[in-house]
């Protein structure tokens, strides 16, 4: 069996339709458990207080809003190379949660924010690459809307993804990059030093796979309803054409 099998809008429905109950009820018990446990049964950090329990919602949102856009990239990538419909759908169907993901990683990181910097918001590097790798994200769904034909638009926006990329990584290794800012240093990392600490580890863990798997359930939905809304595009083409 191979993996480009499932660029077969039939096979992929026939996928997806198995695999999005046990999906959404993964994500459904693993953000419920995580989120709980973080918020209600952890200490309060000695410097940042009740604060700190934001990182269970902050922390996943602002991974999850990256790394949808480089899934974004790479089925860009195969539309671009294979011309694999499915995956340009896939793609449109995942910018509205990357947005999403976007929005929530933005305004929770301004409540965390402002009792620590004494500010909503600074001009700090990975701030900055966040913000506008919102409005790539904005940008990319807007051409959607704007171009009719289905082929030119997934062009196009396969184009625009690659461009926002170059955000997308300024954003995740932004303090690499400017060894200055107010933002802390990564939550999670290879290095355990620099980790949470372990009473607030495993519940992150939680709730960083409710949402990876809440974006897993989604996509699958959306990219589903991207096939069906396709078909009835190249219906109504046909009938146009058959009546011209």
């Amino acid at each position: 069996m191979s993996f480009w099998e499932y660029a077969n809008p039939r096979k992929f429905m026939a996928l997806t339709d198995r695999a999005m109950p046990w999906l959404f009820t993964l994500a459904g018990v693993s953000l419920v458990v995580g989120l709980v446990w973080g918020f209600f049964f952890t200490p309060n950090d000695f410097r940042q207080g009740s604060t700190v329990k934001i990182i269970y919602l902050h922390v996943p949102s602002a991974m999850m809003a990256i790394n949808v856009w480089v899934m974004m990239l790479v089925t860009s990538l195969v539309w671009i190379v294979r011309r694999h419909h499915v995956s340009a759908l896939a793609a449109k169907a995942a910018a509205p949660i990357g947005v999403t993901f976007t929005l929530i990683a933005l305004a929770t990181g301004a409540i965390w924010g402002q009792p620590m910097w004494g500010t909503w918001w600074a001009w700090d590097p990975r701030l900055t690459s966040f913000l506008i790798l919102f409005l790539f994200y904005l940008g990319y769904m807007a051409l959607w809307s704007a171009i009719e034909d289905p082929d030119t638009a997934a062009d196009l926006t396969s184009v625009l993804c690659l461009v926002g990329t170059v955000f997308a990584v300024l954003s995740r290794y932004a303090l690499i990059f400017w060894n200055q800012g107010l933002h802390q240093g990564a939550s999670l990392s290879l290095d355990k030093e620099e980790n949470v600490a372990d009473v607030f580890y495993h519940p992150l863990l939680l709730s960083i796979a409710g949402f990876v798997l809440l974006f897993i359930a989604l996509v699958f939905y959306r990219t589903r309803t991207e096939i069906r809304a396709r078909r009835l595009y190249a219906i109504g083409l046909k009938e146009r054409m058959a009546n011209a």
